[in-house]
């Protein structure tokens, strides 16, 4: 369709007279270039174009498109050979630009069988095509490109302006933990003045955090009160003394798991138990040197608490008429809980049967065939490394102060049944862990028997915790970071200090424990105790227990573990601020004896 006539691009007519006429005569070459054409001058008219849109730069330099007509029926090539047109189009196309030069310098005075006019409008013409395509093709291109950028810059800024747009995410990919980490991160940097701490399961506020819990003989909103006069609480043999390692070790101890972690009853391979923690545990005490795995079925349990009637249960006959019920012992001083949970459980399988100093005296060897003995080693409560009495008995040799950091290391225990647990290990007491290191598979089987029957296996959370902890203590075994040299300087400098106020004293004295060599440590070890076994000497302090919390001190009494009442005991493994709080009380106690004690021996506590 040819546009109107108002709107209908100059012909070539019409720019010929506008351009400079040659002389005449003169030939014009055809081969002139697009640039020549360009540089031509010409009067400078406002022209009206049709074609809206394109750029005034891009118009102003591309030629004008020939009439229609003249594009629509170009003229004929020559179809004879003559000297003057050999047999070959000398028409050059767009296809061969480059021989078209070529052709203009081979042979320059060569007339085209077509008019000037002819020659003229197809040259324009293709040029014009050229160009246009070529322009039009740039700015397309520059279009996308922008377009494309803005794109980019919109979408970068919309993302990084709108947190909702996609799942925050912290460090190396992190997203649906990132709540978790800072809940933690918020709690763990709470503030309470070094005397408490915050916990995530914590009593809330009026705002809906947790609040600071604080230490004995410390209140306020952030536990910055000291209670004057405050009781000394030394009954408990709550770990806390390891709570400044595991700050320490805050990131590496972490543990975030989903929600959705081991919602199933049974772990890898149908069982109840993590078989990654299986083997981290008997890479720990190879490590340590303190027990013989190799040969041994490992039994998890809750806490070693849940593990002492579990072990019982397994040691003890089938519950039939013909066997009579197995006679559970031990040494005094011995642990409480034995006898107070063979009693409550009350099995027809077994019995308790009181103390080992009973039967030791008998002189039959074959009358204790049936006992089931109780060791533990170190002891609790006086820390002294205890063997089984009773010959032919059955024992359950209780390790859970065998560590570097509790007592010395002579040699890998190896016997029959042996029980271990993470609270004296690490610390984590409230986490309930304990296991059984078992020879004997069938009483191995009756143990894990009893712990499915009751709980169905321990805690998966549990076991997951524990076994990023036993990483943690392996990796930094020997080192600058060892748990157990960590542990031993604690409890070594308390033990020093306390024995230094007490042997002021006539009144009190404590258990004497000489240095020992140490196998994991490679040197003679000083003692470092969990508990002090404290007697009072004076005639009328008939009760220990009574004549220190007379003085302020909570301790639990020696007659719990069927020992006289002069015996009572004192715990040196919580907190830093408990065990100051007792070393005060223990040192005003001492200092009243040297400056109050009436003459004829009467106390004046």
């Amino acid at each position: 369709m040819i546009p109107p006539a108002h709107r209908r691009p100059p012909t070539a007519a019409s720019r010929k007279k506008r351009s400079s006429k040659p002389a005449r005569g003169q030939h014009t070459p055809h081969a002139t270039t697009q640039d020549q054409r360009i540089q031509q001058p010409r009067k400078k008219k406002k022209q009206q174009r049709w074609w809206h849109g394109w750029s005034d730069e891009i118009a102003a330099n591309t030629p004008l498109l020939p009439e229609p007509a003249e594009l629509i029926d170009p003229p004929p090539p020559p179809t004879t050979c003559t000297r003057a047109a050999p047999c070959a189009d000398l028409r050059p196309t767009a296809r061969e630009p480059e021989r078209e030069g070529k052709r203009e310098r081979q042979w320059p005075t060569v007339r085209s069988l077509e008019t000037p006019r002819d020659r003229k409008a197809m040259e324009t013409g293709r040029h014009r095509s050229q160009s246009l395509g070529s322009a039009g093709l740039a700015f397309h291109a520059l279009l996308c490109s922008s377009l494309l950028l803005n794109a980019v810059f919109f979408a970068h800024h919309l993302l990084r302006s709108s947190p909702t747009a996609t799942p925050e995410r912290l460090g190396d990919g992190l997203s649906w933990a990132l709540q978790a980490a800072r809940e933690a991160e918020a709690v763990a940097a709470a503030d309470c003045s070094g005397h408490g701490n915050v916990f995530l399961d914590g009593v809330t506020g009026e705002d809906g955090r947790p609040r600071c819990e604080c230490n004995r003989c410390f209140s306020g909103p952030d536990c910055s009160v000291r209670t004057p006069n405050c009781t000394a609480d030394a009954d408990s043999g709550n770990p806390l003394f390891l709570e400044p390692y595991w700050r320490r070790h805050a990131a590496a101890s972490a543990v975030v798991f989903s929600g959705w972690h081991r919602l199933s009853y049974i772990t890898t391979g149908g069982r109840f138990h993590s078989v990654e923690l299986d083997r981290h545990i008997r890479l720990l005490h190879r490590a340590v040197g303190n027990a013989v795995v190799d040969d041994k079925y490992l039994v998890f349990g809750a806490g070693s608490m849940q593990l002492i009637n579990a072990l019982v249960y397994a040691l003890s006959p089938d519950g039939n008429a013909d066997s009579p019920p197995a006679s559970v012992v031990a040494t005094v001083p011995y642990y409480p809980k034995y006898k107070s949970q063979t009693d409550m459980f009350d099995g027809r399988e077994y019995r308790w049967d009181g103390t080992t100093a009973t039967w030791s005296n008998n002189g039959s060897r074959n009358s204790t065939k049936g006992f089931i003995e109780f060791v533990t080693s170190p002891n609790n409560p006086d820390t002294a490394l205890r063997k089984p009495v009773l010959a032919g008995s059955s024992a359950i040799i209780d390790h859970a102060y065998y560590w570097p950091h509790l007592t010395h290391i002579p040699a890998p225990a190896d016997e029959d049944v042996m029980l271990f647990t993470a609270s004296k290990l690490s610390g984590h007491a409230g986490s309930r862990f304990g296991w059984a290191l078992i020879r004997d598979e069938k009483v191995a089987k009756r143990a894990l028997s009893y712990v499915e029957q009751s709980i169905m296996g321990a805690s998966r959370d549990t076991q997951l915790r524990m076994l990023k902890i036993l990483k943690v203590i392996l990796a930094n075994l020997h080192g600058k970071e060892d748990i157990f040299a960590f542990g031993y300087d604690v409890m070594r400098s308390r033990w020093r200090r306390l024995n230094a106020v007490v042997s002021r004293s006539t009144r009190i004295s404590l258990q004497k424990i000489p240095p020992q060599y140490c196998t994991y440590f490679n040197r003679i070890k000083e003692p470092s105790p969990a508990y002090a076994w404290v007697k009072c000497e004076w005639e009328e302090d008939v009760d220990c227990y009574e004549t220190l919390l007379a003085a302020g001190i909570i301790s639990r009494s020696g007659t719990l573990s069927e020992a006289e009442a002069r015996y009572t005991r004192m715990s040196l493994l919580k907190a830093q601020d408990d065990f100051d709080v007792l070393l005060e009380r223990i040192t005003e106690f001492v200092d009243a004896e040297e400056h109050g004690r009436a003459p004829g021996g009467s106390s004046s506590m």
